[in-house]
């Protein structure tokens, strides 16, 4: 059974933010490839109807615990170019973690999709 958690979050870039929204993704990014648990970190950008949207694969519930404590000011960034406007997880997530999005899911829609079957190619980093 894959242990792996993926995350995709939708965003509303705030008008007249675009640039200032892909240059605190990038910092953000490049901070999150350097330092950050996450196997995978893909963002997608639809200028047209101002949009973003970001797939995040986690190891594992701890790896997304620590991603929140390193990335504050990251996320904190990001977040004063746009609005998050959903998160959808899919796997299972621990008990820490969704207190955590039980609080989100206050402000935004948050749904959870258990894991059923699958396989991963990724390799476990040491």
């Amino acid at each position: 059974m894959s242990e792996h958690i993926m995350q995709l979050s939708t965003f509303d870039i705030t008008e007249g933010k675009l640039e200032a929204f892909k240059a605190s993704i990038e910092k953000s990014v490049t901070f999150t490839e350097e330092n950050g648990p996450q196997l995978l970190v893909e963002v997608y950008i639809d200028e047209e109807n101002m949009q973003a949207h970001s797939c995040q694969i986690q190891p594992d519930s701890e790896s997304i615990l620590a991603h929140w404590d390193m990335s504050e000011p990251y996320i904190d960034d990001v977040m004063e170019a746009c609005t998050m406007k959903r998160l959808d997880i899919y796997g299972q997530p621990n008990d820490e973690v969704m207190a955590g999005l039980e609080e989100l899911a206050e402000k935004i829609p948050v749904t959870v999709t258990p894991h059923f079957t699958g396989f991963s190619r990724f390799q476990t980093q040491i």
